[in-house]
Protein backbone atom coordinates (compact mmCIF):
# COMPACT_ATOMS: atom_id res chain seq x y z
CA UNK A 1 0.00 0.00 0.00
CA UNK A 2 1.09 3.41 -0.78
CA UNK A 3 2.50 5.10 2.06
CA UNK A 4 4.87 7.51 0.57
CA UNK A 5 3.24 10.38 1.90
CA UNK A 6 1.07 10.91 4.95
CA UNK A 7 -2.32 12.80 4.20
CA UNK A 8 -3.99 14.38 7.44
CA UNK A 9 -8.01 14.50 6.55
CA UNK A 10 -10.45 16.36 8.92
CA UNK A 11 -13.87 16.05 9.65
CA UNK A 12 -15.11 17.91 6.08
CA UNK A 13 -12.51 15.93 4.48
CA UNK A 14 -13.96 12.77 5.20
CA UNK A 15 -17.34 13.78 5.33
CA UNK A 16 -17.06 15.21 1.26
CA UNK A 17 -14.84 12.63 0.42
CA UNK A 18 -17.52 10.24 1.20
CA UNK A 19 -20.21 11.34 -0.55
CA UNK A 20 -18.72 11.32 -3.27
CA UNK A 21 -17.09 7.03 -2.60
CA UNK A 22 -20.43 7.04 -2.00
CA UNK A 23 -22.23 8.24 -5.01
CA UNK A 24 -24.25 10.81 -3.77
CA UNK A 25 -22.34 13.72 -4.37
CA UNK A 26 -19.93 14.09 -7.37
CA UNK A 27 -16.38 13.00 -7.73
CA UNK A 28 -13.44 14.21 -9.36
CA UNK A 29 -14.17 16.09 -12.56
CA UNK A 30 -12.47 13.13 -14.43
CA UNK A 31 -14.60 10.49 -12.39
CA UNK A 32 -16.02 7.77 -14.16
CA UNK A 33 -19.48 7.28 -12.77
CA UNK A 34 -21.50 3.95 -12.94
CA UNK A 35 -23.67 3.90 -15.60
CA UNK A 36 -25.71 0.90 -14.67
CA UNK A 37 -27.29 -0.81 -11.88
CA UNK A 38 -24.46 -3.64 -12.27
CA UNK A 39 -21.70 -1.16 -12.18
CA UNK A 40 -23.26 0.62 -9.04
CA UNK A 41 -23.72 -2.03 -6.81
CA UNK A 42 -20.15 -3.14 -7.76
CA UNK A 43 -18.43 -0.16 -6.73
CA UNK A 44 -20.53 0.12 -3.49
CA UNK A 45 -19.65 -4.08 -2.88
CA UNK A 46 -22.75 -4.48 -1.30
CA UNK A 47 -25.80 -2.59 -0.81
CA UNK A 48 -28.17 -2.94 2.28
CA UNK A 49 -31.74 -4.17 0.87
CA UNK A 50 -33.99 -5.69 3.54
CA UNK A 51 -36.54 -3.12 2.47
CA UNK A 52 -36.92 -3.49 -1.29
CA UNK A 53 -38.30 -0.33 -1.90
CA UNK A 54 -35.37 1.25 0.20
CA UNK A 55 -32.70 -1.05 -2.10
CA UNK A 56 -34.67 0.33 -4.79
CA UNK A 57 -34.13 3.92 -4.67
CA UNK A 58 -30.92 3.50 -3.24
CA UNK A 59 -29.71 2.35 -6.75
CA UNK A 60 -32.29 4.90 -8.28
CA UNK A 61 -30.43 8.02 -6.68
CA UNK A 62 -27.15 7.07 -7.96
CA UNK A 63 -28.62 6.15 -11.53
CA UNK A 64 -30.38 10.13 -12.09
CA UNK A 65 -33.39 9.89 -13.89
CA UNK A 66 -33.87 6.39 -13.93
CA UNK A 67 -37.41 4.66 -12.75
CA UNK A 68 -38.17 1.60 -10.64
CA UNK A 69 -39.24 -0.21 -13.59
CA UNK A 70 -35.03 0.67 -14.95
CA UNK A 71 -34.03 -0.73 -11.63
CA UNK A 72 -36.09 -3.82 -11.56
CA UNK A 73 -35.92 -4.15 -15.21
CA UNK A 74 -31.73 -4.72 -14.56
CA UNK A 75 -32.04 -7.29 -11.85
CA UNK A 76 -34.21 -8.93 -14.23
CA UNK A 77 -31.09 -9.03 -16.59
CA UNK A 78 -29.46 -10.51 -13.18
CA UNK A 79 -27.07 -7.60 -13.03
CA UNK A 80 -27.44 -8.44 -9.20
CA UNK A 81 -29.43 -9.64 -6.90
CA UNK A 82 -30.65 -9.82 -3.08
CA UNK A 83 -29.53 -12.74 -0.91
CA UNK A 84 -27.40 -12.86 2.89
CA UNK A 85 -24.20 -12.70 2.45
CA UNK A 86 -23.19 -10.53 5.30
CA UNK A 87 -24.09 -9.90 9.02
CA UNK A 88 -27.44 -12.19 8.58
CA UNK A 89 -28.56 -9.13 6.40
CA UNK A 90 -30.17 -8.86 2.90
CA UNK A 91 -27.86 -7.10 0.51
CA UNK A 92 -27.98 -6.23 -3.13
CA UNK A 93 -24.79 -8.23 -4.58
CA UNK A 94 -23.38 -8.54 -8.08
CA UNK A 95 -24.98 -11.43 -9.36
CA UNK A 96 -22.16 -13.24 -10.31
CA UNK A 97 -20.29 -12.73 -6.84
CA UNK A 98 -23.10 -13.68 -4.87
CA UNK A 99 -21.08 -17.35 -4.31
CA UNK A 100 -18.25 -16.25 -3.22
CA UNK A 101 -19.41 -13.63 -1.02
CA UNK A 102 -21.09 -16.21 0.96
CA UNK A 103 -18.26 -18.54 1.20
CA UNK A 104 -16.42 -15.91 2.40
CA UNK A 105 -18.44 -13.65 4.54
CA UNK A 106 -21.94 -15.38 4.88
CA UNK A 107 -20.57 -19.00 6.17
CA UNK A 108 -19.79 -16.80 9.74
CA UNK A 109 -23.36 -16.23 9.61
CA UNK A 110 -24.19 -19.72 8.76
CA UNK A 111 -22.34 -20.94 11.76
CA UNK A 112 -23.58 -18.25 14.65
CA UNK A 113 -27.05 -19.23 13.66
CA UNK A 114 -26.59 -22.87 14.35
CA UNK A 115 -27.89 -22.70 17.83
CA UNK A 116 -31.21 -20.36 17.01
CA UNK A 117 -32.08 -22.76 13.92
CA UNK A 118 -31.90 -26.03 16.40
CA UNK A 119 -33.90 -23.85 18.72
CA UNK A 120 -36.74 -23.92 15.83
CA UNK A 121 -36.45 -27.37 14.86
CA UNK A 122 -34.31 -26.92 11.94
CA UNK A 123 -31.72 -29.59 12.70
CA UNK A 124 -29.07 -30.63 9.72
CA UNK A 125 -31.63 -33.50 9.05
CA UNK A 126 -34.58 -31.26 8.50
CA UNK A 127 -32.91 -28.66 6.66
CA UNK A 128 -31.04 -31.27 4.53
CA UNK A 129 -34.95 -32.50 3.73
CA UNK A 130 -36.04 -29.17 2.82
CA UNK A 131 -33.09 -28.13 0.75
CA UNK A 132 -33.54 -30.79 -1.32
CA UNK A 133 -37.43 -29.81 -1.95
CA UNK A 134 -36.58 -26.89 -3.16
CA UNK A 135 -34.24 -27.49 -5.13
CA UNK A 136 -36.35 -30.23 -6.98
CA UNK A 137 -39.30 -27.45 -7.15
CA UNK A 138 -37.03 -24.81 -8.82
CA UNK A 139 -34.58 -26.71 -11.22
CA UNK A 140 -35.47 -26.18 -14.53
CA UNK A 141 -35.83 -22.19 -14.32
CA UNK A 142 -38.52 -22.27 -11.87
CA UNK A 143 -39.44 -19.28 -10.16
CA UNK A 144 -41.67 -19.52 -6.97
CA UNK A 145 -42.88 -16.26 -4.83
CA UNK A 146 -41.92 -17.40 -0.83
CA UNK A 147 -45.51 -19.05 0.29
CA UNK A 148 -45.28 -21.25 -2.71
CA UNK A 149 -41.75 -22.33 -1.81
CA UNK A 150 -42.59 -22.97 1.63
CA UNK A 151 -45.90 -24.78 0.54
CA UNK A 152 -44.03 -26.96 -1.38
CA UNK A 153 -41.64 -28.14 1.25
CA UNK A 154 -44.90 -28.52 3.90
CA UNK A 155 -46.41 -30.68 1.50
CA UNK A 156 -43.47 -33.08 1.78
CA UNK A 157 -44.25 -33.75 5.30
CA UNK A 158 -41.99 -30.73 6.81
CA UNK A 159 -44.13 -28.66 9.31
CA UNK A 160 -43.66 -25.11 9.30
CA UNK A 161 -44.47 -22.88 11.66
CA UNK A 162 -43.58 -19.54 13.48
CA UNK A 163 -39.93 -18.21 12.49
CA UNK A 164 -38.97 -21.69 10.43
CA UNK A 165 -40.19 -20.66 7.30
CA UNK A 166 -38.22 -17.13 7.56
CA UNK A 167 -34.97 -19.17 9.19
CA UNK A 168 -35.73 -21.93 6.35
CA UNK A 169 -34.89 -19.16 3.36
CA UNK A 170 -32.38 -17.74 4.85
CA UNK A 171 -30.50 -20.92 5.63
CA UNK A 172 -31.10 -22.17 1.79
CA UNK A 173 -29.86 -18.53 0.91
CA UNK A 174 -26.73 -18.55 2.95
CA UNK A 175 -25.89 -22.19 1.74
CA UNK A 176 -26.04 -20.75 -1.93
CA UNK A 177 -28.97 -22.66 -2.85
CA UNK A 178 -31.11 -20.47 -3.41
CA UNK A 179 -31.20 -16.06 -4.23
CA UNK A 180 -34.07 -13.67 -4.09
CA UNK A 181 -35.29 -12.62 -7.60
CA UNK A 182 -37.39 -9.57 -8.28
CA UNK A 183 -40.92 -9.38 -6.65
CA UNK A 184 -43.59 -10.41 -8.69
CA UNK A 185 -47.40 -9.12 -8.29
CA UNK A 186 -45.76 -7.40 -4.50
CA UNK A 187 -44.27 -11.09 -3.45
CA UNK A 188 -39.99 -11.87 -3.29
CA UNK A 189 -39.70 -14.96 -5.27
CA UNK A 190 -36.87 -17.41 -5.48
CA UNK A 191 -34.70 -19.17 -7.99
CA UNK A 192 -31.89 -21.42 -7.74
CA UNK A 193 -28.59 -19.52 -7.52
CA UNK A 194 -26.72 -21.49 -9.68
CA UNK A 195 -29.17 -21.61 -12.58
CA UNK A 196 -29.79 -17.84 -12.00
CA UNK A 197 -25.76 -17.00 -12.03
CA UNK A 198 -24.71 -19.89 -14.26
CA UNK A 199 -21.25 -18.10 -14.91
CA UNK A 200 -19.96 -17.09 -11.64
CA UNK A 201 -16.60 -15.02 -10.50
CA UNK A 202 -14.68 -17.69 -8.32
CA UNK A 203 -12.37 -15.75 -5.69
CA UNK A 204 -11.46 -17.53 -2.51
CA UNK A 205 -8.29 -17.03 0.23
CA UNK A 206 -6.77 -13.94 0.53
CA UNK A 207 -8.16 -12.82 -3.44
CA UNK A 208 -11.83 -12.59 -1.38
CA UNK A 209 -10.93 -10.57 1.10
CA UNK A 210 -8.76 -8.18 -0.98
CA UNK A 211 -11.94 -7.67 -3.60
CA UNK A 212 -14.16 -6.92 -0.41
CA UNK A 213 -11.54 -4.75 1.26
CA UNK A 214 -11.07 -2.68 -2.31
CA UNK A 215 -14.69 -1.98 -3.53
CA UNK A 216 -15.55 -1.29 0.69
CA UNK A 217 -12.67 1.00 1.25
CA UNK A 218 -12.96 2.64 -2.40
CA UNK A 219 -16.94 3.62 -1.95
CA UNK A 220 -17.24 4.10 2.10
CA UNK A 221 -14.00 5.86 2.70
CA UNK A 222 -12.26 6.81 4.15
CA UNK A 223 -12.74 4.94 7.15
CA UNK A 224 -11.37 2.39 9.77
CA UNK A 225 -10.71 -1.44 9.55
CA UNK A 226 -12.97 -1.74 12.38
CA UNK A 227 -15.68 -0.34 10.33
CA UNK A 228 -14.66 -2.38 7.04
CA UNK A 229 -15.12 -5.51 9.84
CA UNK A 230 -18.26 -4.03 11.42
CA UNK A 231 -19.67 -4.00 7.53
CA UNK A 232 -18.43 -7.51 6.60
CA UNK A 233 -19.11 -9.13 9.86
CA UNK A 234 -15.05 -10.34 9.13
CA UNK A 235 -13.04 -10.78 12.17
CA UNK A 236 -10.15 -8.16 12.46
CA UNK A 237 -7.47 -10.18 11.93
CA UNK A 238 -9.10 -11.12 8.82
CA UNK A 239 -10.44 -7.52 7.73
CA UNK A 240 -6.87 -6.32 7.84
CA UNK A 241 -5.58 -9.40 6.06
CA UNK A 242 -7.87 -8.16 3.19
CA UNK A 243 -6.46 -4.84 3.12
CA UNK A 244 -3.14 -5.98 3.25
CA UNK A 245 -3.63 -7.91 0.40
CA UNK A 246 -5.26 -4.77 -1.68
CA UNK A 247 -2.01 -3.15 -1.37
CA UNK A 248 -1.43 -0.42 -3.91
CA UNK A 249 -5.31 -0.46 -4.91
CA UNK A 250 -5.75 1.73 -1.37
CA UNK A 251 -4.66 4.66 0.05
CA UNK A 252 -4.14 5.53 3.96
CA UNK A 253 -4.43 8.75 5.42
CA UNK A 254 -5.05 9.76 8.66
CA UNK A 255 -8.14 11.11 10.59
CA UNK A 256 -8.26 11.96 14.23
CA UNK A 257 -4.95 10.57 15.02
CA UNK A 258 -6.22 6.86 13.30
CA UNK A 259 -5.24 5.22 10.34
CA UNK A 260 -8.41 5.85 7.85
CA UNK A 261 -8.08 3.75 3.89
CA UNK A 262 -9.84 5.10 0.89
CA UNK A 263 -9.81 5.34 -3.11
CA UNK A 264 -5.74 6.79 -3.71
CA UNK A 265 -7.60 8.88 -6.72
CA UNK A 266 -9.98 10.73 -3.84
CA UNK A 267 -6.91 10.85 -1.53
CA UNK A 268 -5.10 12.94 -3.83
CA UNK A 269 -7.59 15.13 -5.39
CA UNK A 270 -9.97 15.96 -1.64
CA UNK A 271 -8.96 19.54 -2.13
CA UNK A 272 -10.56 19.95 -5.28
CA UNK A 273 -13.41 17.76 -4.72
CA UNK A 274 -16.83 20.10 -5.35
CA UNK A 275 -18.19 21.47 -2.16
CA UNK A 276 -21.19 19.45 -1.79
CA UNK A 277 -24.40 22.63 -0.83
CA UNK A 278 -27.03 19.70 -2.19
CA UNK A 279 -29.98 18.31 -0.05
CA UNK A 280 -29.77 14.73 -1.00
CA UNK A 281 -33.15 12.62 -0.26
CA UNK A 282 -32.11 9.35 1.05
CA UNK A 283 -33.58 6.48 1.85
CA UNK A 284 -33.86 4.86 5.33
CA UNK A 285 -31.33 1.65 4.52
CA UNK A 286 -28.77 3.31 2.54
CA UNK A 287 -24.89 2.94 2.44
CA UNK A 288 -24.56 5.96 3.70
CA UNK A 289 -25.77 5.45 7.58
CA UNK A 290 -25.70 1.45 7.16
CA UNK A 291 -22.09 1.30 5.69
CA UNK A 292 -20.65 2.29 8.98
CA UNK A 293 -20.87 1.12 12.62
CA UNK A 294 -19.41 4.91 13.72
CA UNK A 295 -21.79 7.09 12.58
CA UNK A 296 -20.70 10.41 15.20
CA UNK A 297 -19.78 12.07 11.87
CA UNK A 298 -23.09 12.01 10.53
CA UNK A 299 -25.15 12.14 13.17
CA UNK A 300 -25.18 14.08 16.72
CA UNK A 301 -25.26 11.83 19.31
CA UNK A 302 -28.34 12.82 20.70
CA UNK A 303 -30.50 12.59 16.94
CA UNK A 304 -29.98 8.92 16.38
CA UNK A 305 -33.30 8.09 18.21
CA UNK A 306 -34.94 10.81 15.54
CA UNK A 307 -33.43 8.06 12.80
CA UNK A 308 -33.50 5.01 14.59
CA UNK A 309 -37.43 5.33 16.71
CA UNK A 310 -36.55 3.30 19.79
CA UNK A 311 -33.28 1.66 18.61
CA UNK A 312 -35.25 -0.83 16.61
CA UNK A 313 -33.22 -1.34 13.89
CA UNK A 314 -35.44 0.16 11.60
CA UNK A 315 -33.95 3.20 9.93
CA UNK A 316 -36.35 6.48 8.56
CA UNK A 317 -35.29 8.09 5.58
CA UNK A 318 -33.03 10.77 5.91
CA UNK A 319 -32.42 14.24 3.95
CA UNK A 320 -28.57 15.14 4.03
CA UNK A 321 -26.43 18.26 3.25
CA UNK A 322 -22.38 18.15 3.46
CA UNK A 323 -22.19 14.54 4.57
CA UNK A 324 -24.60 15.38 7.70
CA UNK A 325 -28.03 14.32 8.60
CA UNK A 326 -30.23 17.43 8.41
CA UNK A 327 -33.89 15.43 9.00
CA UNK A 328 -36.06 12.56 8.45
CA UNK A 329 -39.08 12.09 5.86
CA UNK A 330 -41.60 9.38 6.11
CA UNK A 331 -44.28 8.99 2.85
CA UNK A 332 -47.37 8.05 2.14
CA UNK A 333 -49.07 6.46 -1.11
CA UNK A 334 -52.60 8.08 -1.79
CA UNK A 335 -53.57 6.58 -5.41
CA UNK A 336 -50.98 8.14 -7.55
CA UNK A 337 -49.78 10.77 -5.26
CA UNK A 338 -47.24 10.45 -2.31
CA UNK A 339 -47.59 12.40 0.72
CA UNK A 340 -44.61 13.32 2.09
CA UNK A 341 -43.83 14.51 5.73
CA UNK A 342 -40.50 15.94 6.59
CA UNK A 343 -39.21 16.54 10.19
CA UNK A 344 -35.92 18.23 10.42
CA UNK A 345 -33.37 17.76 13.21
CA UNK A 346 -33.35 21.29 13.23
CA UNK A 347 -35.80 24.45 12.31
CA UNK A 348 -34.90 25.36 9.22
CA UNK A 349 -35.52 28.45 6.92
CA UNK A 350 -37.38 29.24 4.02
CA UNK A 351 -34.77 28.26 1.68
CA UNK A 352 -33.61 25.58 3.02
CA UNK A 353 -36.93 23.63 3.56
CA UNK A 354 -37.48 24.58 -0.57
CA UNK A 355 -34.04 22.74 -0.85
CA UNK A 356 -35.38 19.58 0.72
CA UNK A 357 -38.83 19.80 -1.20
CA UNK A 358 -36.50 19.64 -4.18
CA UNK A 359 -34.36 16.54 -3.18
CA UNK A 360 -37.59 14.48 -2.83
CA UNK A 361 -37.91 15.05 -6.82
CA UNK A 362 -36.02 12.50 -7.81
CA UNK A 363 -37.13 10.22 -5.54
CA UNK A 364 -41.12 10.78 -6.96
CA UNK A 365 -39.43 10.55 -10.59
CA UNK A 366 -38.20 7.36 -9.79
CA UNK A 367 -41.16 5.70 -8.40
CA UNK A 368 -43.54 7.44 -10.64
CA UNK A 369 -45.96 9.44 -8.33
CA UNK A 370 -47.05 12.75 -7.98
CA UNK A 371 -45.37 14.95 -4.89
CA UNK A 372 -47.07 16.93 -1.88
CA UNK A 373 -44.54 17.81 1.12
CA UNK A 374 -46.11 18.59 4.36
CA UNK A 375 -43.25 19.47 7.26
CA UNK A 376 -43.30 17.91 11.28
CA UNK A 377 -42.02 19.33 13.77
CA UNK A 378 -38.49 20.52 14.29
CA UNK A 379 -36.66 18.31 17.57
CA UNK A 380 -36.88 20.42 20.62
CA UNK A 381 -34.36 22.37 21.36
CA UNK A 382 -33.97 21.28 24.75
CA UNK A 383 -33.56 18.00 24.24
CA UNK A 384 -30.47 18.66 21.21
CA UNK A 385 -27.45 17.25 22.56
Amino acid sequence: MQNWRVTTLTDDDVRRIRMAALLVHAGPPDSVSPQSVGEVVTHLGAMQAQDNASGLWSLGLRLPGSTVTDVVAALEQRQALRTWPMRGTVHLVPARDAGWMLATTGVRTLRARAGRRAELGLDDAVADRALDVMGQELTGGGRMSRSALLDAVTRRGIAISGQLGYHLIVYASLRGLIATAPDVDGEQTFVLLDEWVPNPVQLDGDEALATLATRYFRSHGPTTVKDFAGWTGLTLTDSRRGVAAAGDALATAEHGGVAVHLDPRLRDAHAALPVDDDVHALPGFDEFLLGFKDRSLMLEPGDIDAVVPGGNGIFRSTFVRGGRVLGTWTRVTKGKKAVVTAIPLRPLGNRDRQAVEESLRPWAHCVGLALEVRWGEAKPAASIG
